[in-house]
């Protein structure tokens, strides 16, 4: 891996310094802010828009017209493209697990992701909630995602990254939008939009619902299979699909009046339990879901001279409860016979979050840009339910209770409710040392009214080392906040919270290389070695698994991308990402992420209103986490096609999408112990087709 580093800094650097002397010093600046459009800018580095290249952060931005391109329908399709992140599944509703840069954990609690600035974490498990199940992207204006940890802006979980995404308001629509589409796994979507004036309101609204049986991939061997083998029964349902049905139903309204933003959503879920709640397959198994989002913003740029002041504040609600079916923890017949009607436990939760938060620019100083704020947010988990047929004494070991009770008033439940206040304060300065030098230095403190506070900084210095090079050094630290679960869970079959953990930490620094060696060419080059602290996990205890503050990490790597407009007609792109990541216990690797991952793109507008697209993805040498003796993971290799015609008749626009066109046997791992042998199959050849139209 240092070897590798070397040779391509070396390269990155031979090819800067060659392309300066062979390149003409003309308005290049100017000219790839046109090429890109607002690809070239970004926001969430530091609250305000500005050049992506000069952000103090390693970023990436996806346009709808990126989206368009890739013929994307789900935003974890899209995020694959992003170097240093591989969207990974859980075994468990099929969640997605974003892994930047080698950091792989099952409910992925540190990654933060915004939707349109706001964050949406589940305070239960610290993820995007249990019943994900998607985000469609015909809403979608932007998706702008930071490399590397956030905290010192935006306070919790922004530990290996952060995603935000920007929706659509009545100016990305301009009028009215509606779709279909269907194909592979008896998927079918529908959807309508419109953007324009409401009385004295601009107003975008957006619609959308959607069904799929999902993938039927085959688990050979779940958890009740090895239990079989110890009990000499024949209980499991193993070889059999996994449950991956998926309905949906999405609903947003973003209204603004001057200075005033109003937006809302809502969505529903129903989402197939996947492999099962306990790493056993439960065919008639889902998750129902609903979320609902409500924020208003005030934006004044110049309230008074030199001050943009902008003010939040919002409410989410997640409900989240078994489908008709519950949930079979084991099938009929477990534990040699005992359970003949299976293992039930239907655990559900419903949590609110309130928050809010006032920030300012201040740009009165030649010399310096500053941004303060402060605000504070409330994480309620007002109610859990519980029903089941077993009880769990020290071992873990399942006693039948004969028929199905509802402990949800009970000591029995599996955690009890839970409120967490929290309040933080962030200062932020932006100083250009001297011409072409910009030192960027911020830091936030978050107090937390259950485990303290926690400080986090931030410093990025940003150089100009020629018209078409920008060099950046970065050094941020962040955390991770506990979630409820690893905190207070008490009855779970599995996992007992801890509530004296301490939040995850994580200090990483980076050195970042942009470079334009032409109008048509941009590339970037970025290195990184981060170390994690007190990483939360659970550890075997007498009754079961413990949460504990019990592990450390390092990692180092590399990523380096390109975007080459060939032709008027062509756009190439592709990417780089290399990484290892060690466990500081052990001494051995992490586990679980690729070491390696090639993403490459070709977009051809081959004639007149038609687009070819194509999308190579290359993930390869995963190994096991610590203790897992099963051979390392598979590489795998797909390839996807997107065939775009547009204006076919009266504004209709067409388009054909294959996916995984070699019907490649790509797997995902499963976590140790490996509860699931052969790891969890990703949906082979799928072929989807769509109709928009727009007036």
């Amino acid at each position: 891996m240092e070897v590798l580093q070397r040779q391509a800094l070396c390269v990155f650097l031979a090819l800067v310094w060659g392309g300066n002397a062979a390149a003409q010093a003309s308005s290049e600046e100017d000219d790839l802010a046109l090429a890109y459009g607002d690809k070239s800018s970004v926001s969430i580095a530091t609250g305000i828009r500005q050049a992506i290249t000069r952000a103090p952060a390693v970023a990436t931005v996806i346009t709808a017209r990126d989206i368009e391109a890739m013929g994307a329908t789900d935003l974890d399709q899209v995020l694959e493209s992003v170097p240093g992140l591989h969207v990974s599944v859980s075994s468990v509703a099929a969640n997605p697990i974003y892994s930047f840069r080698g950091i792989h954990t099952g409910s992925n609690p540190q990654v933060l992701m915004l939707v349109n600035g706001i964050p949406i974490t589940s305070v239960f498990l610290g993820d995007r909630s249990q019943a994900w199940g998607g985000m469609p992207l015909e809403n979608v204006a932007r998706i702008e995602v930071i490399r590397g940890p956030g905290s010192a802006l935006y306070g919790a979980d922004a530990v290996s990254g952060v995603i935000n995404v920007i929706t659509k308001t009545a100016a990305d629509i301009k009028g009215t939008e509606y779709g279909l589409r269907g194909g592979s796994f008896n998927s079918r979507d529908a959807w309508v939009q419109h953007g324009g004036e409401l009385g004295p309101l601009e107003a975008a609204l957006y619609l959308r619902v959607g069904h799929t049986d999902g993938q039927k991939g085959v688990i050979q061997q779940d958890l009740q299979s090895s239990l079989d083998k110890l009990f000499g029964t024949q209980a499991s349902l193993a070889p059999g699909p996994i449950n991956a049905l998926r309905n949906a139903l999405d609903a947003r309204a973003d209204l603004s009046y001057s200075m005033w933003r109003l937006r809302a959503a809502y969505q529903q879920r129903e989402v197939g339990i996947g492999t099962g709640l306990a790493d056993s397959l439960d065919p008639g198994a889902s998750v129902l879901a609903s979320r609902l989002y409500l924020d208003l913003t005030f934006h004044d740029d110049n309230l008074v001279p030199n001050w943009d002041v902008s003010s939040v504040i919002g409410y989410y609600d997640i409900k989240e409860k078994p489908g008709d079916a519950g949930y079979m923890l084991f099938p009929a017949g477990a534990f040699g016979g005992a359970f003949p009607n299976g293992v039930i436990g239907n655990p559900g939760h419903s949590e609110r979050h309130t928050h809010g938060s006032i920030s300012a620019f201040y740009s009165g100083f030649e010399q310096h840009r500053l941004r303060m704020g402060t605000g504070f947010r409330i994480e309620d988990l007002y109610e859990t339910t519980e029903s089941k047929n077993f009880k769990l004494v020290a071992g873990p070991v399942f006693i039948p209770l004969g028929s199905i009770v509802d402990v949800s008033d009970t000591s029995d439940v599996y955690l009890t409710p839970h409120k967490r206040n929290l309040a933080y304060v962030f200062a932020q300065d932006e100083w250009t040392l001297a011409k072409d030098w910009t030192l960027t230095a911020g830091v936030r403190q978050d107090r937390y009214s259950d485990f303290g506070t926690t400080t986090n900084p931030r410093l990025a210095l940003v150089w100009d080392a020629a018209y078409n090079v920008v060099v950046k050094a970065l050094h941020g630290s962040a955390f991770r906040a506990p979630s409820f679960a690893e905190q207070y869970n008490v009855n779970n079959p599995v996992t007992i919270g801890n509530p004296n953990l301490k939040p995850e930490t994580i200090a990483t620094n980076e050195l970042a290389f942009s470079w334009q060696p032409a109008n048509t060419l941009q590339t970037n080059l970025s290195l990184f070695h981060y170390r994690m602290r007190d990483i939360i996990r659970f550890e075997p205890s007498g009754s079961g698994f413990t949460a504990q503050n019990a592990g450390d990490q390092t990692g180092r790597g590399l990523e380096l991308e390109a975007t080459w407009d060939a032709t008027r007609n062509l756009r190439l792109a592709g990417s780089v990402s290399l990484q290892r990541s060690t466990d500081e216990a052990t001494g051995q690797d992490a586990g679980l992420a690729p070491h390696q991952r090639l993403f490459a793109r070709a977009d051809w507008r081959f004639a007149p209103l038609w687009q070819l697209g194509t999308t190579v993805n290359h993930v390869a040498d995963r190994k096991r986490q610590p203790g897992d003796s099963r051979p390392p993971i598979a590489d795998y290799t797909t390839l996807d096609l997107n065939l775009r015609r547009e204006h076919l008749a009266s504004g209709w626009t067409v388009s054909a999408m294959l996916l995984n066109l070699f019907n490649q046997d790509a797997r995902e791992p499963s976590l140790a112990p490996g509860n699931i042998p052969f790891d969890l199959p990703l949906p082979g050849r799928a072929l989807y087709v769509q109709f928009q139209h727009k007036f």
